[in-house]
């Protein structure tokens, strides 16, 4: 059975962003090298994978060999920076702004509803009747935003592993 994951703010190549969030990385190829087996350890090849955007800030030559090293079937919410990355759009299952997913809630009889933006929201559609709003950009920058039923998915946040929905269920509850 196929499993499904989310993650944002990877940064493939971009020297800047280990000084930026403070990343225990001494180079971008230790960062971009990491990055990739933690990704690949917890996703296997057919598993679906909703990347929040910011998934590298390269050259397309330099990210498309990147992302052929990456397990999953990747469906990509554009960050501010994926604009640069429109020649790896053919490695990628699609490219959306913005992105409501329905998945089975096994504690419940109904669909959990998912709000996928790269930016965090204050209110979405579904919030106060119990929908999810899952983001990036902010690095884990934004320590008093995690409220109820939001939750920042970058690997900043996660020890650099994209997150199961399972993982997700666990943290909302």
């Amino acid at each position: 059975m196929k499993s499904i994951f989310f993650t944002s703010d990877h940064h493939f190549g971009h020297k800047g962003v280990i000084k930026h969030s403070n990343r225990p990385f001494q180079s971008v190829e230790e960062m971009n090298e990491i990055m990739i087996q933690r990704w690949n350890k917890k996703v296997k090849r057919n598993d679906i994978v909703y990347h929040l955007g910011d998934i590298g800030l390269t050259s397309s030559n330099k990210l498309i060999p990147i992302i052929d090293r990456l397990n999953g079937l990747i469906h990509l919410i554009k960050g501010n920076h994926d604009n640069f990355n429109q020649d790896c759009a053919s490695r990628l299952e699609w490219i959306k702004d913005y992105y409501e997913l329905k998945l089975p809630d096994p504690d419940s009889t109904n669909n959990q509803l998912l709000v996928l933006m790269h930016y965090p929201l204050m209110t979405w559609k579904g919030k106060y009747s119990g929908s999810y709003h899952l983001f990036g950009h902010s690095h884990g920058k934004l320590k008093g935003f995690n409220k109820k039923n939001s939750l920042d998915v970058g690997v900043d946040c996660h020890d650099f592993y994209p997150i199961s929905y399972e993982e997700v269920r666990g943290i909302m509850r």
